[in-house]
This record gives C-alpha cells, structure tokens and sequence, in this order.
C-alpha cells in the first residue's frame, strides 16, 4: 500500500464509523467495530472489514445490513471527501480475532500447557519467575560533586548551588 492509500483508508475508516453510528439506526447493526480498511491504487472501492461479536447468525445480519446500507453511507461520505471518485463500500466480515484465537488455542494444545481462566498458563507466578529490579535512581553516595578546584572557577551563585565535598578530618 501506497501512503496515498494508507491515508485514504484511514480517513474511509473514521468517516464510516461516524456515518454508521450517527446516521444509520437500523436494529440488525450488532455489537460491530470497523478494524481495517483496504483501498487500492484506483481509490475506486474500499473493503471494509468489521468485526462482529456475536453467534455467526448475528455476524452475517450485521454484515448484510451494512451491506444494504452501502449506498446510504457513500452518500453521506460524498460531502466529506474532497475527491471526485468516492469509492464503492464492500462490507467484509474479518475473522481475523477467531483466527488469532485459534492459533492461540493450537498452540497451546501442542505445548501442552493449560490455561487458566485469567488467561495466564499454570506454570507462571511461582518463585522462579521474580527477576530481580534494579534502583530507578542512584544512591546519594554515587552522586557526583564538583571536585574542589573547580569550586575557585565557579561564581558566587554557581558555589552556592554546587555541593561541596566533605572534608576529611584527618
């Protein structure tokens, strides 16, 4: 993807979210997010791909009512843009959460490792886990001091403001 285009899709992305949330109320609409929007070079569609939580029978009504409501949002997005071309809306339904979960579970089941209901595996938390931290600042003692003979080169103000180093009862 061209910078053109990145830029495009994210201006498509923020502009649907809007036209949808202030302008459509259509009760099929579930729980959706708008993750990504892809266009490319000609700028003439742009495939928009939602994210919807529900059962798969709610994710294809969410996905046909945006459908539906293609032409209803572009005309919306004509007065927005500053282009001549608005693009055409293809509504697609991303997978891509169940997918990651998947692999996760996959993955899991090959390593053998169960996770609890947190969501953190049951070999994590005990004492061999703790790595030691180090002082987010350092003691007084490392702190550096003028040595005395740069003192005679300091002004009046500057010796004030500079400690001085103890001197050694000797």
């Amino acid at each position: 993807m061209t910078r053109r285009t990145q830029q495009m899709g994210e201006f498509l992305r923020e502009e649907v979210i809007d036209i949808i949330r202030s302008e459509i109320d259509d009760p099929r609409l579930g729980f959706w997010t708008v993750t990504r929007v892809e266009v490319p070079s000609d700028l003439r569609t742009a495939r928009i791909y939602v994210s919807v939580l529900g059962t798969d029978a709610e994710r294809k009504v969410t996905i046909a009512a945006l459908r539906g409501a293609a032409g209803f949002i572009r005309g919306h997005l004509k007065p927005r843009m500053r282009t001549r071309i608005i693009p055409d809306l293809d509504f697609r339904d991303d997978d891509s959460m169940e997918y990651a979960e998947e692999i996760d579970r996959t993955l899991r089941e090959l390593k053998g490792v169960a996770a609890s209901p947190q969501g953190v595996s049951s070999r994590s938390g005990g004492e061999g886990d703790r790595r030691p931290t180090r002082p987010s600042s350092p003691p007084e003692s490392a702190q550096r001091t003028a040595p005395p003979e740069a003192a005679s080169r300091l002004t009046p103000s500057e010796r004030s403001a500079t400690p001085s180093t103890p001197e050694d009862p000797a």
